[in-house]
């Protein structure tokens, strides 16, 4: 199944080329009908659920939402192209909804609502925006890995020492993403020059970035690549646990910070409405929602995940969130060709 949801985004990217409000606060259309919305959700339930409710409470604006990866959701929306039921796409990463937006699938959003965020993490030409933030780090076990043993660059991960000892979530729409910011850092070349090499390292292949956190965790495995934030909910459920997050340093294409985003669909019958459903993600109380949950608000004033350092200070990878549409393609033909999809 995960080798067919990757041929069939590689198979589309190539082929590719509201109303006022009432009294009562209830929106509606120009006919007075009540306004509902279909969001097409590449987050969790349990992340995303809680914010879409009060979005109803507050507005009276019922939502339908569809689960799903990022990448299938994506898959989806560029089959269905403009009869598309979805109003708004919510990614978990800037690569697939880029793509996206290069089909002509989005609509440009309001001004004010690209205003809430910093320009690196959002669309250049202002057609999706972030809404949160994650960077990529190495998890590792603290009672299998000394710090000093720690990987100084992702390159080390394709040498012998690290053979079998690590493992990886290849079809995530987080590595695709993390592998986007690499072609751009690096070139194609050297990419599938990183992809053999980890591929022939033996890994440890998962189908998403928290089993790697529950193996490393519970000692099964000695590290992984992953998302900073799953560490910390493990943390919050557990107490403390025997991992750390690894960061590369910036520059380092394994230390990529990521922006999950949101985009109104240009075929949309209520695009003021879905603004308005985006907008609401980045208010400060959903903003403070996501907060608790360890993943870094892209709101100014709202915080910092509890003993971790401010966004601008976070080593990263120096690209262009924008341009990781154009390396969506050859991420995915790199991570086939390397044998790891």
């Amino acid at each position: 199944m995960r080798r067919s949801i990757a041929a069939a985004i590689l198979a589309l990217v190539l082929g590719a080329c509201g109303g006022p409000a009432t009294d009562n606060g209830t929106t509606t259309t120009g006919e007075g009908e009540p306004v509902s919305l279909v969001l097409y959700s590449g987050r969790n339930e349990n992340f995303a659920q809680p914010v879409i409710d009060a979005f109803t409470a507050a507005t009276g604006i019922e939502v339908e939402v569809r689960y799903g990866g990022t990448g299938d959701l994506a898959t989806t929306i560029a089959a269905e192209g403009n009869a598309s039921p979805a109003d708004v796409f919510w990614a978990q990463d800037p690569a697939f909804i880029g793509g996206i937006a290069k089909q002509g699938l989005l609509a440009p959003l309001p001004p004010d609502v690209l205003g809430l965020v910093d320009s690196r993490f959002s669309d250049d030409d202002g057609l999706w925006v972030g809404i949160t933030g994650r960077s990529r780090v190495f998890i590792y076990n603290t009672d299998l890995v000394s710090e000093g043993d720690l990987p100084s660059d992702i390159w080390e991960l394709t040498e012998p020492a690290w053979r079998g000892r690590f493992g990886i979530a290849p079809t995530n729409g987080s590595f695709v993403a993390f592998v986007t910011g690499m072609v751009l850092a690096e070139g194609e070349e050297r990419t599938l020059e990183w992809l053999k090499g980890v591929a022939a390292n033996d890994p440890v292949i998962f189908d998403g970035n928290g089993p790697i956190v529950d193996a490393v965790v519970a000692g099964d495995l000695p590290a992984g690549l992953t998302n900073h934030y799953y560490l910390l909910q493990r943390v919050a459920q557990l107490g403390e646990v025997p991992a750390r997050n690894h960061f590369f340093s910036s520059g380092d294409p394994g230390g990529l910070v990521m922006a999950t985003g949101a985009g109104v669909l240009a075929s949309s019958a209520n695009p003021d409405a879905a603004a308005d459903l985006i907008r609401y993600l980045l208010s400060a109380e959903s903003q403070a929602h996501f907060l608790t949950l360890f993943e870094y608000p892209l709101v100014d004033g709202v915080g910092t995940p509890a003993g971790q350092l401010a966004l601008d200070e976070l080593p990263t990878l120096n690209v262009s969130l924008t341009d990781t549409a154009d390396t969506l393609e050859p991420a995915l033909a790199l991570i086939a060709e390397a044998g790891l999809n």
